[in-house]
């Protein structure tokens, strides 16, 4: 017999499976003896008072021997021959719209701009000691995109993208651990992600599949309304018929192309702010509400909301035990990005603080169409760039100082490797949106006791929260609404929002896309 339950335990017990059998014979009644085995099937902690409790859902086995399941590898057939589909971008949507094309019997060519994802390690090295910046490799380009550099975090909250279960469960037979499967915000870890996405390009290959790096798509072949090819930089054209479009929100080469092609394109609000760093210690003691965390417990994040002028100020891709990373994808340009390792380890925790932005915003640049919202963000990582002293630099101030408009005299060492510069973070930001977040820190300093406190370091801008542009498609056969065989995909579409979303929209794009035949 199986039985389904759930139970409220504290952090050691939900560590130690013989007490978690323990803790669910006395919830159900049943025997301890007469209890096979229990399997946890979902986890999260409630720290919303004290004791910090782990809330657990398990299914309990009854004189029933416990069933253990591995997830295998898919056994699909090789696709070496097939028909091609051309898939522009390695990155989340990338990748899994490449593996639903194997899945549906069709050749993926994936054509990635960068290089893959360990010789990459070498671009971003070069970011993070000499402040110089590869164009076609870095943070964000690369194979894995910036998924693969930018923490690993697995949540969406919206639940009708897709089957996310399918998602996870093809991380955890590329190598993920299979905690991502139960836990209420699964995470995998920068360090290892890097294998991951090495198992999915040789599983893609070894399927008859086709990954080319180094190759950078500047323009599209399109006849009468349809897309008949891809021009590399080398000047290669690609003959195809279908064309997964799945290059990133940073791409704005891309962006750029579409527009002098008079290929519909739509300027998206988006968001903006800067990264705070504060002591991960503080952090723990501020969410577990105790003055040192409890080791069964991981490294405490937070999620904040507040109303400011008639605009949302919040939290972003928050990162316990993390580290700021330099996400510049041009030389003259400055932008921050956070990550974690698996284990989330170390001393520090980051978030994006950012201001909802809208339309009117970016007026200054309306000149530009379609772009102005991209041409409004870029200005801003210039100004960084500039203000930080021509380098990658990043602006900050102490956070109390900042919410006072005082440049900072001296500041503390930060996560972020390319170094810090003290500039009043005014000078940096608009006005509308500088205001908005020092009010927006004193708010979070009101629901978060000692959140507010100079030990924080701000670092600006976090200016790549999703996409500047959407590339607008069709709602039933998700091809772009004039140009048949052209399928926008992921964040650099506007269709997406973070690693599982990204994946999911690959995977709504790659059967769209077949199921269109020839």
């Amino acid at each position: 017999m199986r039985k389904e339950t759930d139970i409220r335990v504290l952090p050691a017990i939900a560590d130690d499976p013989d007490a978690v059998k323990q803790a669910v014979a006395k919830k159900t009644g049943i025997g301890i003896g007469d209890i096979s085995g229990v399997e946890i099937l979902r986890r999260s902690v409630d720290a919303r008072k004290m004791p910090v409790m782990i809330n657990l859902r398990v299914r309990v086995y009854v004189h029933e021997e416990m069933e253990h399941f591995d997830v295998p590898l898919p056994d699909w057939p090789s696709v070496e021959g097939k028909e091609e589909v051309v898939v522009v971008g390695a990155g989340p949507g990338g990748l899994f719209a490449a593996l639903k094309c194997i899945e549906l019997g069709r050749k993926p060519m994936v054509l990635e701009r960068g290089k893959d994802v360990r010789t990459r390690r070498r671009d971003l090295r070069a970011i993070n000691l000499f402040h110089e910046v590869n164009e076609d490799s870095n943070y964000c380009f690369g194979e894995g995109g910036a998924g693969a550099y930018s923490d690993g975090k697995l949540y969406t909250r919206s639940k009708k993208r897709g089957n996310i279960m399918e998602v996870l469960r093809l991380l955890v037979a590329f190598g993920a651990k299979k905690d991502i499967l139960i836990d209420a915000h699964p995470h995998i870890g920068t360090n290892k992600l890097p294998g991951i996405i090495t198992a999915i390009r040789d599983f893609i290959i070894g399927r008859g599949g086709e990954i080319r790096f180094n190759s950078r798509v500047t323009d599209l072949v399109i006849r009468s309304g349809e897309i008949n090819g891809v021009k590399l930089m080398t000047g290669d054209i690609i003959g195809t018929r279908k064309v997964i479009l799945a290059t990133g929100h940073s791409a704005r080469d891309i962006y750029e192309m579409l527009y002098r092609k008079g290929i519909e394109i739509e300027a998206k609000p988006f968001a903006m702010g800067v990264r705070v760093e504060h002591p991960q210690a503080l952090i723990d003691s501020i969410q577990y509400h105790c003055p040192v965390r409890d080791p069964h417990l991981p490294p405490a994040p937070y999620s904040i909301v507040k109303q400011v002028k008639g605009r949302g100020v919040y939290s972003f891709c928050m990162c316990p035990g993390g580290v700021i990373a330099p996400c510049a994808t041009s030389p003259g340009e400055v932008v921050t990005n956070g990550w974690s390792p698996s284990g989330r380890n170390q001393k520090t925790a980051n978030s994006g603080i950012v201001v909802e932005l809208r339309m009117e915003d970016f007026a200054e640049f309306k000149d530009r169409g379609p772009l102005m919202a991209m041409e409004f963000q870029r200005k801003i990582e210039q100004t960084a760039w500039r203000e930080g002293g021509r380098t990658q630099k990043v602006p900050a101030q102490r956070l109390v100082d900042f919410i006072h408009g005082k440049q900072s005299k001296k500041l503390p060492v930060t996560s972020y490797k390319p170094g810090i510069t003290s500039v009043e973070l005014g000078s940096v930001l608009p006005s509308f949106i500088y205001r908005r977040l020092q009010q927006g820190f004193k708010l979070f300093g009101k629901s978060m006791r000692s959140y507010l406190t100079n030990e924080a370091v701000v670092h600006a801008p976090e200016s790549r929260t999703s996409s500047p542009v959407r590339i607008p498609r069709d709602k039933v056969t998700l091809e772009h609404v004039t140009v048949r065989g052209l399928y926008p995909c992921g964040e650099g579409a506007g269709y997406a929002g973070g690693i599982v979303s990204a994946a999911l929209d690959g995977v709504k794009c790659a059967e769209k896309c077949v199921a269109t035949g020839p």
